[in-house]
């Protein structure tokens, strides 16, 4: 379940505006850190969701691999944890996957801009899958992120996004896991999503 606080105080001081908020975010980030839950802010909301199952990683490090050799030149994807942000829409994105331009990670902030983004991955859990499908979208495409992928464990499926505009995305193609899925530039290659699906048992 993803707890939800509107706007956090810290010793009985409510933070004003956007920057406030952010700094308020890594205080509760490193606070909740050992519980096992991770802090974003949703418009205008500091989210905690729950860390990833552990086949995710497995799902992860299979998308990596397939797209790295694609990467927009001077760009570099990783696994998080980094905070990248969307001021116009107060929002602040700890993506599961991220490719952005090297020169953005050249700071001791602990915020980067999200516009300097080129993908961005979400794989779903049942507490974040409403954000993850619609708001995150919303957010990644009018702020012209180039791809966005969401990977819906609950429906195992998938669906990419591409052709940002003001609008928000104009490309979309979903198939079920198993499946190749096309990815937009400035990617312009074929994800293979065989290998996506959860263990059929537990050791």
């Amino acid at each position: 379940m993803a707890l939800m606080t509107e706007r956090p105080t810290m010793g009985g001081i409510e933070p004003e505006g956007f920057e406030a908020l952010l700094d308020a975010l890594v205080a509760v980030d490193e606070a909740v850190a050992p519980t096992g839950f991770r802090a974003e802010i949703v418009r205008g909301t500091i989210v905690l969701s729950p860390w990833s199952k552990g086949y995710y990683h497995r799902v992860m490090r299979r998308v990596c691999e397939q797209l790295q050799p694609h990467l927009p030149e001077e760009h570099c994807m990783s696994l998080g944890p980094f905070l990248y942000v969307f001021s116009g829409d107060e929002c602040a994105y700890g993506p599961d996957i991220h490719a952005a331009h090297e020169q953005v990670f050249e700071t001791e902030r602990h915020h980067l801009d999200g516009e300097a983004l080129s993908f961005v991955a979400e794989l779903t859990s049942t507490s974040t899958r409403k954000d993850d499908l619609i708001g995150k979208v919303e957010v990644c495409g009018t702020a012209g992120v180039p791809v966005y992928l969401v990977l819906d464990m609950q429906k195992q499926e998938a669906t990419v996004y591409g052709a940002p505009s003001a609008a928000g995305y104009e490309y979309r193609v979903s198939k079920p896991f198993g499946e190749k899925l096309p990815v937009p530039e400035p990617f312009g290659c074929t994800l293979d999503t065989s290998g996506f699906r959860p263990p059929e048992d537990e050791a």
